[in-house]
């Protein structure tokens, strides 16, 4: 008596767990942990910051470049970013603007001084070489939550980092023109910071590497890498991004990143 008893009471507590209690699919922890991630960065509102940007070729040569770079944070769209090259001379007054979106695609335009017009970035040519390095224009646009969906993989020790925890996950591109079929990303658990994305590209060929290290934290929550590496697997050539003197709440505005400025911004 008292047996069946005991399988009625554990029939009865299987039957009470909720429904949402069940064991996320590796695709709806992916998204969460997205989200999460997103959500973590939330509210950095601005920011200014000043970059160099090294080219290497194969053989290891090298051509170094300095930038000044703008974000503005939008609530309810993706967010807006302005880079503006300052040296060598050739490349002097060269600009991206980015109008990310969650959605739709995203509004790219390039300044180029020696043609003295604004060229818009069509959507099917945004996986090209952003002059000349190894980060595309996809890669300089912010990564939407809702621009991939996802496939959690595992947790192991971060690259390079033994001492912490990253998730390993897969984002897929829904954009059909987008450069890459797939990315795979190690993000840390804890702050959330994104240590290493591997790229892949249309035809699931292994492309290219990021590796973002020296990272500071500004405004108690928001990281920052201060070096960026992306390293093409196919041509042998690399591009190294150092940011410095990050300066949050600069006062920056939607007016600051209007195509009809890109001739005048320095």
């Amino acid at each position: 008596m008292m047996f069946r008893t005991a399988i009625i009471a554990t029939a009865v507590a299987v039957l009470a767990v909720p429904s949402d209690a069940r064991a996320e699919t590796p695709e709806e922890k992916g998204l969460r942990i997205a989200k999460e991630a997103e959500a973590f960065d939330a509210g950095f509102g601005d920011y200014t910051a000043k970059g160099e940007m090294t080219l290497r070729n194969k053989s290891g040569r090298e051509s170094v470049r300095g930038f000044l770079s703008k974000t503005l944070e939008q609530v309810d769209d993706g967010d807006k970013s302005l880079m503006v090259f300052q040296r060598p001379a050739d490349i002097r007054g060269t600009a991206l603007l980015t109008h990310a979106h969650k959605t739709d695609d995203d509004d790219q335009w390039l300044y180029l001084p020696a043609m003295k017009r604004v060229k818009r970035i069509s959507s099917s040519n945004r996986s090209g070489s952003f002059v000349g390095s190894e980060f595309s224009y996809e890669d300089l646009s912010s990564p939407e939550v809702e621009k991939y969906t996802y496939n959690w993989l595992r947790e192991e020790p971060c690259p390079n980092q033994p001492d912490m925890t990253c998730h390993v996950t897969e984002r897929f591109p829904t954009d059909t023109g987008s450069g890459y079929k797939k990315q795979m990303m190690w993000l840390d658990t804890e702050t959330y910071r994104v240590v290493k994305i591997d790229y892949f590209d249309r035809k699931e060929a292994f492309l290219k590497t990021l590796l973002q290290t020296d990272y500071a934290v500004y405004k108690d929550r928001h990281w920052r890498p201060h070096t960026m590496e992306m390293v093409n697997h196919q041509t042998g050539k690399s591009t190294t991004m150092k940011w410095s003197d990050f300066q949050f709440g600069a006062g920056l505005s939607g007016s600051d990143f209007q195509p009809n400025r890109l001739k005048s911004v320095r």
